[in-house]
């Protein structure tokens, strides 16, 4: 965790546009003031998902967490769909329909919002709820709309308990990163679609562009403190980091900032 947060810090400061928001397909990068960083919460998901709040440099405190994460997707959906992967699981959920298994308030309601208690109809009342309804066997339903129904329920439940955690410490800024977004639209705008719902639209959730090497990049950043430390009062030693590949040995460009689809990010340490 300690590499988790080192490299979120890092990246919102070095790279302009590293958090957006995707709200409705549309996705919009939120320019983050440095000296007004602090706090926030990272909400990492993997396996499971931890929620960190973030005070500072080396300064964060795991407040909550849940097991229902990456991990829950994966395992259920191999159980379900009989898919081997990640990525195939996410594949097929982009091609069903929840509504085919999900239960909504219209599905109680005749159809209608329950508007009494802010509740629009095609809201979820009840995950995989329609199953209990009908007289059919897990082969009857087409493996896409459990993946799509299995994908809305974990997002949601993130997204939910993730906005429940910022309230609770008074946090403005939720940023989600971790192996389970891997950039799908569907995951970000369901969670988003989540936190929107439960803070009624006093909070929205962030995304990081280089969300699944948060610790990679924390491991390097902060790599061995001593050592970088000694070596730095040894030797003359530069760091940079572009968000373009190097042309050569002696590539010397300061980090831009500009968006790039697929563009990587490069530490060159340059020792004398």
């Amino acid at each position: 965790m300690d590499c988790l947060v080192a490299g979120a810090n890092f990246l919102l400061k070095a790279v302009r546009q590293e958090a957006f928001t995707y709200i409705d397909g549309v996705k919009e990068f939120v320019q983050i003031d440095h000296n007004d960083l602090y706090p926030y919460l990272l909400v990492n998901i993997g396996s499971g998902v931890s929620m960190i709040k973030v005070d500072g440099d080396g300064l964060f405190e795991r407040v909550s967490g849940t097991s229902i994460g990456g991990g829950t997707f994966w395992g259920l959906g191999n159980l379900l769909t009989k898919c081997k992967s990640f990525d195939e699981l996410l594949e097929l959920s982009h091609r069903g329909n929840h509504r085919v298994i999900d239960m909504l308030v219209g599905d109680i309601y005749g159809g209608m919002d329950y508007s009494k208690v802010g509740l629009p109809s095609r809201a979820i009342a009840s995950s995989f709820g329609k199953a209990i309804s009908e007289d059919k066997e897990l082969d009857d339903y087409k493996p896409e709309d459990i993946a799509r129904s299995l994908l809305r329920m974990i997002s949601n439940n993130i997204g939910q308990i993730s906005y429940l955690n910022a309230l609770r410490f008074g946090l403005k800024r939720i940023f989600f990163g971790g192996f389970f977004i891997r950039g799908q639209s569907y995951t970000m705008d369901t969670i988003s679609v989540a936190v929107n719902f439960w803070s009624k639209g006093e909070a929205k959730a962030m995304f990081l562009r280089h969300e699944g090497f948060l610790g990679a990049m924390g491991a390097f950043v902060s790599y061995d403190k001593q050592r970088l430390d000694d070596l730095l009062a040894k030797e003359s030693l530069q760091l940079q980091v572009s968000t373009s590949p190097p042309v050569d040995t002696d590539y010397q460009s300061p980090l831009n900032g500009e968006s790039i689809e697929n563009e990587t990010i490069n530490c060159i340490i340059h020792t004398a």
